[in-house]
């Protein structure tokens, strides 16, 4: 699938939850925010409270202390590895060879570093899914 302009937009671009037409009015709403790096609401009570006095500071994942979501026999990176690899190949892109998941890839507008790690793949091979992928590429996997 190759795309031309702006007619198609890869999930990380557009919202599959809305409509194009929703989506662009959410984007207007907040456009005054981006651009002044503040709030901009009149109202005072639409405000989100800031963290009371002594209340810990909201992280999604507190230097590192949050447990689980890591498999047995991976580590964290191997986890945000295969993550990131799984968020820019989909079912449909499977099975492959390596020249396909590279093209399939680019064809999902995947970041440089993705594409980069796809051609590491030895060629002469068929990948079923993305965990065949995986353990090519010498990342640890689940036990």
């Amino acid at each position: 699938m190759t795309e031309s302009g702006d007619q198609f937009v890869g999930t990380s671009e557009r919202s599959t939850k809305h409509s194009p037409r929703i989506d662009e009015e959410l984007e207007h709403e907040v456009q005054g925010m981006m651009r002044a790096d503040r709030s901009t609401r009149a109202e005072e009570w639409r405000e989100v409270e800031p963290s009371a006095e002594g209340d810990p500071d909201v992280d999604s994942d507190p230097a590192g202390t949050q447990v689980g979501g890591t498999p047995v026999g991976m580590d964290a990176d191997a986890v945000v590895a295969r993550a990131e690899l799984a968020r820019w190949l989909v079912r449909n892109d499977f099975p492959s060879t390596a020249a396909e998941l590279v093209e399939h890839a680019q064809d999902h507008r995947a970041p440089d570093a993705v594409v980069e790690e796809l051609r590491r793949l030895p060629d002469g091979e068929t990948y079923e899914r993305i965990g065949d992928v995986v353990r090519a590429l010498g990342y640890p996997t689940e036990t």
